[in-house]
């Protein structure tokens, strides 16, 4: 749309007077837009209409759907997306976590009814033994146990999570995963299974919930997405390999 329309707002202000406080008005307007203006451009206005150009380029790279809902500190954020790495790291076979967008399809998640155990039964006894018996929500867990990550980061190396090296990363999961970090209300390992869970929903997901960006964690699996019918297919004799389709590509648009 903003290459079609070369008439940007820019351009408005100059020819509207508004820029200068709407000294432009009416039948007046008619006197000051000139043919030239109409015809060609002067050099400052085609430097400005570069401007724009280069500054809408910038803007369509930017994809403003990832930002942060759940977590309101950027350093826990931070924490997450360094944990998911560990877990589902980029190597030869594709994009690991990070890249994939599965810290952000977990923040929205965490944001929803799946962070806050809407649709769960929330009434006790409380036995804290397993998420689903945890007197916490997914979301209170996920606080309680990304900043413990770090706080033990700090304690075992004297480091924050997202400074210390990828081997002592790694450690530090696995004590979590061992239960040998001490957390309050639920055990460590509850905490990493959650992040685990949470972290291969995000690769695998259909990207219309926030992850598996570009369909990147279906192609190394050469998962087909959610075909509706092999009907055209299912007679051939030899393998076939589709490209994947999102539940996207059925919307009407």
């Amino acid at each position: 749309m903003a290459d079609e329309k070369q008439f940007s707002r820019r351009d408005f202000l100059k020819v509207s007077g508004s820029a200068t406080g709407g000294m432009i008005a009416g039948s007046v307007l008619g006197g000051v837009v000139t043919n030239s203006f109409l015809d060609g451009k002067n050099n400052r206005e085609q430097s400005n209409e570069e401007d724009v150009k280069n500054d809408n380029t910038s803007a369509d790279s930017k994809d403003y759907t990832e930002a942060r809902m759940f977590f309101t500190r950027f350093e826990d954020f931070q924490v997450l997306e360094q944990a998911t790495e560990m877990i589902y790291p980029e190597d030869d076979n594709g994009p690991g976590a990070i890249e994939l967008g599965v810290p952000y399809f977990i923040d929205k998640q965490l944001a929803g009814q799946w962070g806050d155990n809407s649709n769960d039964y929330r009434q006790g006894p409380f036995t804290n033994k397993s998420v689903d018996e945890s007197s916490l929500t997914r979301g209170q867990m996920f606080l309680l146990g990304i900043r413990r990550i770090n706080e033990y980061s700090n304690e075992k190396y004297n480091e924050e999570f997202i400074d210390t090296e990828d081997d002592n990363k790694v450690k530090i999961l696995q004590d979590f995963e061992k239960d040998n970090v001490e957390m309050s209300v639920i055990k460590s390992s509850i905490f990493f299974e959650l992040l685990r869970k949470a972290t291969f929903e995000g690769a695998y997901a259909d990207p219309l919930y926030g992850g598996n960006r570009n369909m990147e964690g279906w192609k190394m699996k050469e998962y087909p997405g959610p075909v509706m019918s092999y009907e055209d297919m299912i007679e051939e004799s030899e393998f076939i390999l589709k490209e994947p389709i999102s539940l996207t590509d059925y919307q009407q648009k």
